[in-house]
Formats: structure tokens, C-alpha cells, sequence
């Protein structure tokens, strides 16, 4: 990309409606996200989020006068930064969007079509460091007795909220479960997560016995031998949305008292915790979590603090 005049600057705040994007940032916005399809390998809902940051900023970009990306400048990007404080936007949305246009430019360096990014000497926005929630280990108890009965409804739900809480499965995963992915005698699952990436976790007894339950009872019954791989189905035997899943979370929440906000994350989290918190090794909950870097895994390691400090009252002679 030939590197044009520099684009007026003068830009203080974000347009009421932003045009579309010129050939030359349409085109460096539709390489790099496939670029990180082929080659990177991300998840489709990875590609989603840079594509969304990227039309923003992008977006309020070209409308500030920029066409290529070569004529990008410091000035510009700063313009933008303080456009989407002034607008009151969260710091990690900030921090996000700015990642998103620094790879971008990285990108673009790495191809030829720009000398240096104009971002290359800039910190990124700090993030404020927002930790998980999860539940307690009697919170979960009583979330997974909620669905007690025998029918299929109970039957499903409590093996979705045994295999979630038991494998820390993403929610993605666990409805993308199929019966090809149950390993001999049930005793773990091949999940498929982020990057097409494949991983296998062990299944607790209880997430076993809950997962047979509903292989063997509920889940027969409503397919009548009409054949189907999909492992959790709703009453159409359909494979069971995202949005069911939450709705499932929630109204069994609600029926074991919990009154916090929650999703199936929640439980992603919460064994993450407990697994640390019970001496778990990192690495090994990295592994089981498909956390591509421990970095990602460590936050775990600061939920537990106050944990750490009831044993050492309670244990530490000067405690």
C-alpha cells in the first residue's frame, strides 16, 4: 500500500454516524482478520469481537478524514483514545479496541504496507483488573441438586450442570458436545475449544453418573430411536442454543436459593477457583481450562487470597 498524504486530524469527538470504510481500510481490515483465521487460527467469535472493534475505530477514523492506513498518526489514535473516554466507556473496552488497531497495524508492518506503526512507542490502556465471579462450593451444591426430578428436563439439565462445573468447560463446548467425544467408560470428554484446538479433561463420578442418567434415560426417551450425535437436545431435538443454556442456569439458580448474578462462565470459574483453591496445579488447570498462555490462568491465583489468609490465621502461631 503506497503511503498517501497525511490525513486532517482535527477531529475531537466521535461522528453522529460513520460512512463507510474506504477501499484501503476495508481491505487491510478483510486481510488482517484472515490472516488471523488461516494462519492465527482463531475462533469465529474471536474474529466477531476484532472485526466489531475494528469497524469502530476504523470507522471514526475515516470519518476524521483518514483513508490508508499508512497515513495513520499518533495524533489521530490519541484523538480517538479521548473520544471513547469522553463517551464513558469502560477502560477494558478502551484497552480493547486499542489492541485490536495495534495488531492491526502490526500487521500491516509485517506485510509491507506501512513503515512503522504509528502506535509502536504507545502503552496500551491499562485494564482494570475485573476478577471472575463464582460461586462457593455449597453454592454450587445446591445448584446442581435443583434439577432433582426424573424427567428428561431434570435428567439434561443436571448433566449440563455436572459436566460444566466438573470440566470447566466453555459453554460453546459443552453444547457442542457429541457422542463421538465420550471417551470408553465415561471417565473423560474430548472437548473442542477455542482455535479448533482439542482437549481432553477428566469426568468426576458424579458428573459421570449425572451424564449416564441422561444418556441412558431422558435423552432415549425423547429420541424414540430416531438417531442423533448431538449429546444435549431440547424438547425439538435440536442441539440445546446458547441462550437455552442461560435460561437453564439461571432458573435452576433461582430454584436453589442463589440470587447472584450467574451464567454457565460462572461455572467455568468456579472450578477454576476451587481447583486452586484446593492446591491444584496451574499448569495442569491451564491444560484443562485451554487456556492458550498461564498468563490467563493466573488470575485464578488472586481469588484465592482470602483463602490463603483464613489458613494462615488459623494455622500460623501469629496468626
Amino acid at each position: 500500500m503506497p503511503r498517501p498524504p497525511r490525513a486532517s486530524s482535527d477531529r475531537t469527538g466521535p461522528p453522529p454516524e460513520a460512512p463507510p470504510l474506504p477501499p484501503d481500510l476495508r481491505l487491510a481490515r478483510e486481510e488482517f482478520l484472515t490472516a488471523m483465521r488461516v494462519e492465527a487460527g482463531l475462533a469465529r467469535r474471536t474474529l466477531q469481537a476484532y472485526g466489531r472493534d475494528l469497524d469502530r475505530v476504523l470507522g471514526w477514523l475515516a470519518a476524521g478524514g483518514l483513508r490508508r492506513l499508512g497515513a495513520l498518526t499518533q495524533e489521530q489514535a490519541l484523538a480517538y483514545l479521548r473520544a471513547r473516554r469522553e463517551q464513558g466507556l469502560a477502560e477494558a473496552t478502551v484497552a480493547r479496541e486499542w489492541v485490536s488497531l495495534r495488531m492491526l497495524l502490526r500487521f500491516a508492518q509485517a506485510e509491507g504496507w506501512i513503515e512503522q506503526s504509528p502506535l509502536a512507542l504507545l502503552p496500551v490502556p491499562k485494564r482494570e483488573a475485573l476478577l471472575p465471579s463464582y460461586l462457593s462450593p455449597e453454592e454450587v451444591d445446591a445448584l446442581l441438586r435443583a434439577p432433582q426430578g426424573a424427567s428428561p428436563k431434570d435428567q439434561r439439565d443436571r448433566a449440563l450442570l455436572e459436566v460444566l462445573y466438573a470440566t470447566g468447560a466453555r459453554v460453546s463446548e459443552a453444547l457442542g458436545l457429541s457422542t463421538d467425544a465420550l471417551q470408553p467408560e465415561l471417565r473423560s470428554l474430548r472437548l473442542h475449544g477455542k482455535g479448533d484446538k482439542t482437549r481432553i479433561v477428566p469426568l468426576g463420578e458424579a458428573a459421570r453418573e449425572a451424564l449416564l442418567a441422561w444418556l441412558e434415560g431422558g435423552r432415549k426417551r425423547l429420541l424414540r430411536g430416531r438417531p442423533s450425535s448431538v449429546i444435549f437436545l431440547g424438547r425439538t431435538l435440536r442441539p440445546l442454543s446458547r441462550g437455552s443454556a442461560w435460561r437453564i442456569v439461571r432458573e435452576r439458580a433461582a430454584q436453589a436459593g442463589i440470587h447472584k448474578p450467574i451464567s454457565p462462565h460462572t461455572l467455568r470459574h468456579s472450578f477454576a477457583t476451587h481447583m486452586i483453591e484446593s492446591g491444584g496445579d496451574l499448569r495442569a488447570v491451564q491444560e484443562m481450562l485451554g487456556h492458550a498462555s498461564i498468563r490467563t490462568t493466573e488470575i485464578y491465583t488472586h481469588l484465592d487470597g482470602e483463602h490463603v489468609r483464613s489458613i494462615h490465621r488459623l494455622y500460623h502461631p501469629r496468626g
